[in-house]
């Protein structure tokens, strides 16, 4: 009986000998410890799919396949929708944008997830005003003088999906100016480009990243920024504020969001994994180029802001009178 508790003891000493690395690690927030999925809620090309894809290079050294999966469709709905509803494990997240986290809420009348209650907010990533980018044939060169043939002429702006900043820039513009430009949804701003290159729309509200190339190569004509204050990246191109519409501000943010549930340790490991890489010279020197401003911070000041955004874009949404059914 001696020797048969001896052994137990023996049993018991090694089980737990060699369960102490995992519950050590379990303690630092042992995070991977499977492939990662990062979902992009819009097509390749724009500012989300670019901070996905910088995280992933990024994280390749962590141990496990960092993977980056875009999933557009419904302003983002689509791609949210599928994180929200995966395990909160730290495995499958989310480049959430002011769209899919503060604007749909107030935009669609029945939204497939609650943008607060069904994920872990984690960090905030970068934000980028948007650019005025207009067809090259259009007669304007600034904001008074599209203001002048929008009242005159019917004109159609386009937009990377409702609900998007895109959209929404095109709605409070719409507002302020008091014309009534028409808003024609595409499932991301690379099908939109297109029509815009060709006159079948007239404008886009894009992301600095994307349109100032086409700017820079003369493609498109950039006549203001929807930031507050003018971008580094292009300090040449006026605020629509200071262009005739004193007080527009409408500025595109990215955040890095998992599912609900997620273990503190968990969410503060991937935290602490997006400070150090939006930290590194190389990635800050791409993102400035870019015209995107990186700002990763706490998970407090990520649910911060999109509670205080959520507020301001359910009024630009209820002043305009847009909706998505």
């Amino acid at each position: 009986m001696q020797r048969s508790r001896l052994r137990s003891l023996a049993i018991l000493a090694f089980a737990t000998a060699a369960l102490a690395p995992i519950g050590n690690a379990l303690a630092q927030g042992a995070w991977p410890t499977k492939p990662v999925r990062i979902i992009v809620t819009f097509p390749p090309g724009g500012a989300p799919d670019t901070l996905a894809r910088v995280l992933a290079e990024k994280w390749a050294g962590l141990g496990q396949p960092i993977t980056v999966e875009n999933k557009p469709g419904a302003g983002g709905n689509i791609g949210a929708d599928m994180v929200a509803k995966s395990p909160g494990d730290g495995h499958t997240l989310v480049v959430g944008t002011v769209g899919t986290h503060a604007i749909n809420a107030a935009l669609y009348e029945r939204m497939p997830y609650n943008h607060i209650k069904d994920f872990t907010p984690i960090s905030f990533l970068a934000s980028t005003p948007n650019l005025l980018v207009i067809n090259k044939n259009v007669p304007a060169n600034n904001v008074k003088e599209l203001i002048e043939l929008a009242k005159k002429d019917k004109l159609f702006f386009g937009s990377s999906g409702s609900g998007t900043s895109i959209h929404l820039s095109g709605e409070l513009f719409n507002t302020m100016a008091g014309v009534k430009m028409q808003h024609v949804p595409y499932k991301g701003r690379a099908e939109a480009i297109p029509d815009l290159l060709g006159g079948r729309i007239q404008m886009i509200f894009d992301n600095m990243p994307s349109a100032l190339p086409l700017v820079q190569k003369g493609e498109l004509k950039g006549i203001a920024v929807t930031s507050a204050k003018r971008s580094p990246a292009a300090p040449e191109i006026p605020t629509i504020a200071e262009s005739g519409l004193p007080g527009f501000e409408a500025t595109s943010w990215f955040a890095l969001l998992g599912a609900a549930g997620m273990p503190r340790e968990v969410q503060m490991r991937i935290n602490a994994e997006t400070l150090k890489a939006l930290a590194m010279p190389d990635v800050k020197e791409k993102l400035s180029k870019l015209g995107l401003e990186p700002n990763p911070g706490t998970p407090e000041a990520l649910a911060g802001l999109i509670q205080s955004e959520t507020a301001k874009w359910a009024k630009v949404v209820k002043e305009s009178g847009a909706k998505i059914e």
